[in-house]
């Protein structure tokens, strides 16, 4: 049923709730500083309210990694994902929760057995859903960031996506996008490498692919700052923190509103997402008007 297109609607994607890092990242030790998260909940806390008294219901709510911050086998890990639950099981439960793995949640360079206590954890590390005509891919990107500890499992998930791209196209869906944690780029498509982004010929075999299939989106987060540009059609938005920020960026939510010709988003800082709901412009969208 839902590969047929049923008419315009609209999603709700955070990044980087990452429970930990405030504390780390203002005393300047992120290895070994995140032993308090009380201004993490209370962001995750407004942002779930936020979401859930949304008037029409968002189709679902897609955090784009680092769930938390500390890293596998680190001391306060198991804390912080039990409290990041806590808040979001008060989600309403008619708006599914979609996870994406980040770096923080299965490591910079992530193991078979890092990748699996993930999985348990919070879901599949890649998977793909369809709603409503739109095919939505989740991706792990740490494994097109670093796979020399489990190289397997990225060969496998890249002969997996090669198989779904083949599949949108065989059921002629209104649009695919996808969602992952790593940026492919941050502004231009031929930017140099760092941490923020992908490697440029991994980047580059994406983007082809991405292109060739007629992915019109790729939404991400990793940056704690709002970013984003364009190769060939394809659209990169980069979405800032629902915690810790980086940069000049509130904390926030970005609205996407799905219509049958384009994909139409505006971030929202929490308090104005609290406050006014979405803006008029975009439910003008989602009115088709």
């Amino acid at each position: 049923d839902e590969y047929q297109w049923k008419g315009p609607f609209y999603f709700i994607q955070g990044a980087d709730p990452q429970f930990g890092l405030m504390k780390a990242w203002a005393v300047g030790d992120t290895n070994n500083g995140d032993d308090e998260w009380g201004e993490e909940i209370r962001l995750a806390e407004q942002a779930v309210r936020a979401v859930s008294e949304l008037t029409p219901k968002p189709k679902f709510f897609v955090l784009c990694g680092d769930l938390i911050h500390g890293m596998p086998g680190t001391r306060w890990r198991q804390a912080q994902e039990r409290d990041l639950k806590d808040v979001l099981r008060r989600t309403d439960q008619d708006i599914p929760l979609v996870f994406v793995s980040g770096n923080h949640d299965i490591g910079n360079a992530p193991t078979r057995e890092t990748i699996a206590e993930y999985c348990q954890s919070w879901g599949d590390d890649y998977f793909s859903f369809w709603v409503g005509g739109v095919f939505f891919l989740v991706l792990n990107s740490q494994l097109y960031f670093d796979s020399s500890r489990c190289l397997e499992l990225k060969q496998a998930q890249d002969a997996w996506l090669d198989e779904q791209l083949a599949l949108a196209g065989k059921h002629r869906c209104k649009h695919i996008i996808v969602f992952q944690h790593i940026p492919l780029f941050l502004r231009d498509p031929d930017e140099d490498h760092d941490y923020f982004n992908l490697e440029k010929s991994v980047r580059q075999e994406l983007m082809d692919k991405f292109h060739k299939a007629g992915v019109r989106a790729v939404f991400s987060g990793h940056y704690h700052r709002n970013a984003g540009g364009s190769y060939r059609g394809l659209e990169m938005v980069v979405s800032s923190a629902v915690g810790c920020q980086l940069g000049e960026d509130t904390h926030g939510l970005r609205v996407v509103v799905v219509t049958e010709e384009k994909i139409v988003h505006r971030y929202y800082s929490l308090d104005e997402l609290s406050n006014q709901g979405v803006g008029k412009e975009l439910l003008d969208v989602l009115a088709g008007q």
